[in-house]
C-alpha cells in the first residue's frame, strides 16, 4: 500500500488593497446624507399641524424663533415660564427686536434683505405671546414669518 502524504495547505491572505477606498466611499456617503443640527434647542415645543404646507428654498436667509417652555435642563436657570429662543440664544420679549436687527447684521447684505422668521411655537402657547412677538419683528422690520407646522395626517 502507499502511503498518501497530506500536504498543509495554507489559507491564502484577503487582499485589503481596497479596503481604503471602501472606506472612505461609505464615510463619503454618510457626510453627504448626514443632516447636522445648527441649533442647539433649549425650548420644548409641540409643533401643530397643518394643511397645504410648503418648504422655505433659501436656507442662508432663515433665522429660527423657538416659543415654548424651557427643556428641563434649562428650568433650573429659567423657571417654568414661556421663553423665545432666537436661533442658539435666549431672548427676552422686550429685546427681540434688537437681537433681530442683529441677526439680519450677521447675515449679509443680500441674505438680510430676504430674511425669513422660521417660527417655531408650541401648540400650547398663547395667542397673546404670538402677538407680543410679532409686534417686535414688525419693530425690527422683519415682516417675512413662516409658521411651521407639521403636515397633518387627515384626509378630507
Amino acid at each position: 500500500m502507499g502511503l498518501i502524504r497530506r500536504r498543509d495547505r495554507e489559507m491564502p491572505g484577503l487582499n485589503m488593497a481596497a479596503m481604503p477606498d471602501l472606506i472612505f466611499t461609505v464615510l463619503f456617503f454618510f457626510m453627504i446624507v448626514t443632516h447636522m443640527r445648527e441649533t442647539e434647542v433649549k425650548v420644548q415645543y409641540q409643533m401643530p399641524q397643518g394643511a397645504q404646507l410648503e418648504k422655505l428654498e433659501n436656507k442662508a436667509s432663515i433665522a429660527h424663533l423657538y416659543i415654548g417652555r424651557p427643556t428641563l435642563e434649562q428650568q433650573k436657570t429659567l423657571g417654568d415660564t414661556v421663553v423665545i429662543q432666537l436661533n442658539d440664544r435666549i431672548v427676552p420679549i422686550n429685546q427681540l427686536a434688537e437681537a433681530v436687527r442683529e441677526e439680519r447684521r450677521q447675515m449679509g447684505e443680500e441674505d438680510g434683505t430676504r430674511m425669513t422668521i422660521a417660527l417655531r411655537a408650541d401648540r400650547q402657547t398663547e395667542m397673546g405671546v404670538i402677538l407680543a412677538v410679532k409686534n417686535e419683528l414688525r419693530k425690527a422690520g422683519a415682516l417675512r414669518i413662516n409658521y411651521s407646522a407639521y403636515e397633518s395626517k387627515e384626509k378630507k
